[in-house]
């Protein structure tokens, strides 16, 4: 295979899985950047979402429905989180770390062991290739059409009134207060749309790779880190919609990277050191880049822009 049909393989794989890995990415985004909190609990939702996603298409339930399903339970956690931080004045960090722990013995509840395989099972993906398309094409596609859908209903979400609430919760909690917005139900809605939104990658996921593992959350905050750093390394200063975009082509890349990392025979379970190291390359990029003197292009880290 020459270097060229070698590029396109690797691009091609590393869409595929990107897409999925960006609507992750999109969740981390609600809390990290529009709300400008760090929450751990997407550790948590994504294997949720993995995890009821994969006993409800063996137990035979339509596999679009169970993605939605994963959705909710991913809201449900998001919204644990919320409240402990909101209601019970628990450090953003610590709840959500706490609310992950939980969540650990709940999704081993849910699966009822430690992994499921979905080999000969129906998935949102084999209804693609019944068309004739390959595996990579049909996950392309469904994956493309799962994150517009996504990006769509959040564009519009954020031109509503509560949603322009929540963005102004996250530029200025004081103001937001002064102003008469309920900051708490602000930061529990950002939290449960933004872990529905991880919770989904990892039904999706599950789908994709042909089984749910109970900790399959390990170091998926870093995934989603580092595809929101990569596109705004590569793309600044856009509006909000064009940012959600970008935070696609973000984990593509991200994903081609550990594409070609791995083409150097890296070790299978030297992922998560890969991936923390392409993390810190991406962080101190912006850094490198004000110490040549070039222009600074990350955008704001609070609330987005319009």
């Amino acid at each position: 295979m020459n270097l060229v049909d070698t590029f396109l393989l690797l691009l091609q794989s590393a869409t595929s899985q990107g897409i999925l890995w960006a609507l992750l990415a999109i969740g981390v985004f609600l809390t990290f950047r529009i709300l400008d909190i760090a929450d751990l609990t997407a550790e948590g939702s994504f294997p949720l979402g993995a995890g009821i996603a994969a006993i409800s298409i063996t137990n035979g339930v339509s596999p679009i429905l169970v993605s939605l399903m994963g959705f909710g339970g991913g809201m449900l956690a998001g919204l644990v989180s919320g409240l402990l931080h909101t209601k019970l004045k628990i450090p953003a960090l610590l709840a959500g770390i706490i609310t992950m722990t939980g969540l650990y013995s709940i999704t081993n509840r849910v699966m009822g062991a430690p992994n499921i395989a979905l080999l000969g099972q129906d998935t949102v993906f084999t209804q693609f290739q019944a068309m004739g398309l390959t595996k990579n094409n049909a996950v392309i596609l469904a994956g493309f059409l799962f994150a517009a859908v996504v990006i769509l209903c959040l564009f519009l979400f954020f031109r509503t009134e509560i949603g322009l609430a929540l963005r102004a919760t996250g530029d200025n909690l004081a103001m937001s207060e002064a102003n008469g917005i309920n900051t708490d139900n602000m930061k529990i809605i950002g939290y449960m749309i933004s872990n529905g939104c991880i919770a989904l990658s990892g039904a999706l996921l599950a789908q994709n790779n042909g089984f749910a593992d109970l900790n399959s959350g390990i170091g998926t905050i870093v995934i989603g880190l580092a595809s929101i750093i990569i596109a705004e390394v590569l793309f600044a200063n856009k509006s909000l919609l064009l940012r959600l975009i970008t935070i696609v082509i973000g984990a593509i890349v991200y994903r081609f990277i550990l594409a070609v990392v791995f083409e150097f025979n890296v070790e299978a379970n030297d992922i998560k050191l890969a991936s923390a190291i392409v993390l810190v390359i991406c962080l101190s990029l912006p850094q490198l880049r004000s110490k040549l003197g070039l222009k600074k292009m990350l955008p704001k880290t609070k609330g987005g822009q319009s």
